[in-house]
């Protein structure tokens, strides 16, 4: 792997590491920007009332479209999708950060909150 960027050589060897960097802004813009439209109350509605549409006019890729089908929180940010942007549309589905964490480590949310100092935060 040629790196350009000294700051993350070595970043792939890190497992549960998924470099967010131009290059990947770049190649993954619309995707990102789905997820970051969700702070406009339109692009919620649009959104609720048919998802399949939705996706279609921000240009999801059928790939990403099925990554948003399936809620598959981890592979959206494995595909490029910055967290931040992500946390967006979690609220849009009804899910908190806790609970997305909670996923993305194949944990019930129960079990990931007995891993927390505070196992009864909400």
């Amino acid at each position: 792997m040629i790196v350009s960027n000294p700051q993350i050589a070595g970043l792939e060897n890190l497992p549960g590491t998924y470099v967010f960097d131009l290059r990947i802004c770049n190649k993954r813009l619309s995707f990102n920007r789905f997820f970051w439209n969700m702070i406009r109350l339109e692009a919620r509605e649009a959104f609720w009332a048919d998802e399949e549409s939705a996706m279609a006019a921000a240009g999801l890729t059928e790939a990403e479209k099925q990554l948003v089908r399936n809620r598959d929180w981890l592979g959206i940010v494995q595909a490029g999708v910055n967290f931040f942007v992500l946390e967006k549309w979690a609220r849009v589905v009804k899910k908190t950060n806790l609970e997305v964490y909670a996923i993305m480590r194949g944990e019930s949310f129960e079990d990931f909150l007995k891993t927390r100092e505070v196992p009864d935060a909400r």
